[in-house]
Parts: C-alpha cells; structure tokens; sequence
C-alpha cells in the first residue's frame, strides 16, 4: 500500500512526437507490452511516456482530471500483453496485482502510489466523487474498492467468473462488470456493494458501455463476434448485433447515437478495424479501419474524435466521428490496450 515507484519520467529527446490533432485535452495509454504509460498531448501531439513498475492493462482518469489510476501485473512477474482477455475461472491466483494512483500533472512514478489488489486485476473505475475506485480481479472474482484518499482496499465484492471490463452506470448508482469467464455481467449495487443481478449474455464478455441515458448496455463478445445490448431497466439481453473479430471495448458518443466498438482479432491473425453501431437500429452503419489489434476505445468530451489503441501495431488511431475516417496514428508504447480521456480543463 502506498508503495512508491522509482522509475522516472521520458522527456526532451527521449519524448516521441507527433502531429497535432486538433483538439485539446490528453489521452492516456496503459502500454502493457512495455511496462508504460503514454500521455498523448492533443494540443501538440506531443508523446511523454512514463515507465511504471507493472505491466498496465488499463488505466482511467479521475473525474476532475487531477489522478491517473493504472492496474496490472508487477511486471517481474507478468504474461505476455493480451493476456488478461484469457483470464477465467481460478487463473492468476498466486500473485497479487497493483493499482497505481498519479498525479496526471507531474506523471512523475516519483509521487505514484501502489496499492495491492487482486489477481490478475484487468479494469479500473472511480465514482464520481472520485473517492472510491473499484478494480475487477479476474483471478479472484470480484472487485477490490479502494479509499482513494488513504490508499487502502476497505471491500471486495463478489462477482460472475473472471471480470474484466466494468463501467459505472450514468446516474452512478451500478457497476456493470463484464465476466469473461462466465458468459455474464454482473450488475452491482454501490449503495450496497454487493452484486444484485447477473445477465447471462453470449460468449466471453470483456467489456460493457452505457447509453448516455443509462438505458442500454452495449456488451462486446469477443469469443462470438457481436455485441449484446442488455435493457437496464429490465436488467434482460435484448439483441445480439455482429461486428468484426474479437472485440474488446465499446463506447458510447456522447449523444448516444452511435457505439463505437474496437475489433482486435487475434494475434496470429490481427483485426484492424472499428465497427460503428446506430443505437437507433442496433445495426453497423460504418466500418472504420484503423491499426492492428484495434483493442481501446475513448470518445473526446465534444464526441468529434475518437481514439483506438491498436495493441498489435503500438498506437493510437484517431478518428473524426464525422467523417469516420481515421484521421493519423500516433505511436505509442509497446501493446497498448487500456485508454482514457482528459480534457485541457483541471
């Protein structure tokens, strides 16, 4: 707990660049092949990448900007990157993983924080008081919440087999986990930190988006090329919709018209391609191509571009949500996979 980090921060020549993206804001990329994160600045398209002491599967910005959480592996000790899609029942249960807490104004493994979670943690999100963060550990099967103030794990929670992705629902009340493991998603009660109900959904989900409205839940299907859409209120499977090979994550543009869903493939047999689902219709509308391994997805706050981590390729493709072509690709680290947003603002 608490634990700090020694390694430092690349900058000046050791800082990769690229073009700007007109926009503003950064996005942050868990670079689980090389033991990384890449902080991309939108503004410039300037590239920092910050070493860390785990093998970041993904990473999720608090919600005033001011933290970046990090959860992998320490990486003496971590597979190969892609793994954590594999995880299911009773894997990983012989070492602990690690949250990272930085402070995304200095990025400095200096003042990082390590908290000890579960095995195999995969995913992290924090409430929007930005007091509590909640990390899926697919080799234990369940949540670890952590007191982001005192660094410090105060529960676990109970869930289907191997979580992976969650996300929490827009009115803050649940966190939709998505059980690799289990063929589910688990539906958790944060007043009462227990899980409430669990949604049987198709072959090895890894990760849930929410409508804007919280009324649907888009769920990727990686073993079964498709997505499912789960209605909230009535916590059912409503429709299965296909896309491409192997997706990852889903997300939603903020005015809730359309999914953006990252197709990776395999690594024998990278995809490279980002399915665009009409929430109107439940069909692909659009196929945007992007690097391979298409595996990460974020939206920018005005919803007007779009990034991608490709895993296999080691960048981020950006893509104009109007024109849905991708406009650059921006190198990265090695294996990226998790993302996330922040806007210029602090």
């Amino acid at each position: 707990m608490g634990l700090m980090l020694g390694a430092a921060l690349l900058t000046g020549s050791a800082a990769l660049h690229a073009a700007p993206t007109n926009g503003a804001g950064f996005v942050y990329t868990g670079n689980e092949g090389g033991n990384s994160i890449s902080a991309i600045d939108l503004r410039t398209g300037r590239v920092k990448a910050t070493p860390v002491s785990i093998s970041p599967h993904n990473v999720q910005t608090s919600r005033d900007g001011r933290l970046l959480l990090a959860v992998g592996m320490v990486a003496s000790g971590t597979a190969k990157h892609g793994a954590m899609e594999g995880m299911g029942h009773g894997g990983g249960k012989r070492m602990r993983g690690r949250l990272l807490i930085l402070d995304t104004g200095k990025m400095s493994t200096q003042s990082a924080s390590a908290v000890e979670v579960g095995g195999a943690p995969a995913h992290v999100v924090i409430d929007r008081q930005d007091r509590r963060a909640y990390v899926t550990n697919a080799g234990d099967n369940n949540l670890s919440v952590v007191d982001v103030a005192s660094r410090k794990v105060v529960a676990s929670i109970k869930t289907g087999a191997g979580p992976h992705g969650l996300r929490f629902s827009p009115n803050g009340h649940e966190i939709y986990v998505a059980n690799t493991g289990g063929n589910s998603v688990s539906v958790i009660s944060v007043a009462a930190s227990k899980e409430v109900s669990r949604i049987w959904v198709g072959k090895a989900p890894v990760q849930v988006g929410f409508s804007p409205n919280g009324r649907r839940v888009y769920v990727s299907l990686r073993d079964q090329n498709s997505v499912a859409v789960i209605d909230a209120t009535r916590r059912k499977k409503v429709a299965t919709i296909a896309v491409g090979r192997n997706p990852i994550q889903v997300f939603a543009t903020p005015n809730g018209r359309f999914i953006y869903v990252a197709n990776q493939g395999s690594e024998a047999k990278p995809a490279n391609t980002v399915s665009v689902i009409a929430t109107a219709t439940n069909r692909v509308v659009a196929t945007v191509v992007t690097g391979k391994g298409a595996h990460g997805v974020v939206m920018s706050g005005d919803g007007k571009r779009a990034f991608i981590a490709n895993t296999f390729a080691d960048t981020v493709s950006v893509i104009d949500t109007a024109t849905r072509k991708t406009l650059r690709n921006i190198k990265v680290g090695k294996g990226p996979g998790g993302i996330t947003f922040r806007s210029a603002a602090r």
